[in-house]
């Protein structure tokens, strides 16, 4: 089964240069921390140039302040009840975008009656989105949790429906032939092959949730990263809302090395 797996997804199969790029690259420290070190010189090359720290403060004095908010508490204050708001968005769209893609990749029925309604809400602004869930359910947790991931839920359903229907054909029905077990179809079969489309959509995912996240506090909530922003622009504090904005990112980074990353090749051995 392993070796009809390892078959049918040669098309798909890593040049040999894949294994040097994942080792020293987004398997690795060195290339990413040499790449994040080049933004911050062009980051203080362009503050220095710029000679006017209100409007573009450099890297240093973004990261004093990143330390005084943190030694106050504030920081990890609002950090923590975006990221709250950030996981319980990611968890909704990730679960009902994956089950309606998967649905809609491998029913022809429901693709049909589905992706107009997906056409819809893709290009629905997410900031009608947002308002309207304010108005129909109030300036409350919920409101502000269903706008995320109602603008996510499209995204991810796209991206598992494409992978739903790339299934190969071939090993489903070798696999029906053998009369193989359901759940070993899809711990064997299924779920190799529509990994990499998962963890796309959960990439994809956390980049925007993040950003929508900041929209709908900033609108509607009276705490969180999003709130703090909108009150450091009322205050013309660039260097604030550059010390929030840092530490959000690098929150995220470090989920997407800490934990998206080793998963990604650890549902990827397979394939080498």
């Amino acid at each position: 089964m392993a070796s009809a797996t390892r078959t049918a997804a040669d098309p798909l199969t890593p040049s040999p240069a894949r294994p040097q790029v994942a080792r020293f690259g987004a398997g690795g420290w060195v290339l990413p921390l040499v790449s994040l070190a080049l933004l911050v010189l062009v980051w203080a090359l362009a503050a220095w140039i710029a000679a006017a720290p209100r409007l573009l403060p450099p890297p240093a004095d973004v990261a004093l302040r990143l330390a005084r908010e943190a030694v106050d508490g504030e920081l990890f204050y609002h950090l923590g009840v975006t990221l709250l708001r950030v996981v319980a968005s990611f968890a909704i769209a990730m679960t009902l975008g994956a089950g309606a893609g998967l649905l809609m990749g491998r029913v022809p029925l429901a693709d049909a009656l589905g992706t107009p309604w997906l056409l819809f809400f893709l290009n629905l602004p997410a900031l009608v989105v947002i308002v309207l869930c304010y108005l129909w359910i109030g300036l409350t947790e919920t409101a502000a949790i269903a706008a995320v991931a109602l603008n996510k839920i499209p995204n991810v359903a796209v991206t598992l429906r494409e992978g739903a229907k790339a299934l190969d054909p071939d090993l489903m029905a070798m696999a029906k032939a053998f009369r193989v077990p359901h759940r070993r179809v899809l711990a064997h079969i299924v779920l190799p092959q529509l990994w990499p489309y998962a963890i796309g959509a959960a990439r994809s995912g956390l980049a925007l949730i993040w950003k929508i996240v900041l929209v709908v506090e900033l609108l509607g909530r009276s705490n969180g990263v999003g709130f703090q922003i909108a009150l450091f622009f009322q205050l013309f504090d660039v260097e604030g809302i550059l010390a929030y904005a840092l530490a959000f990112i690098v929150i995220v980074q470090a989920i997407e090395w800490a934990l998206l990353q080793p998963l990604e090749r650890r549902m990827n051995r397979w394939r080498r």
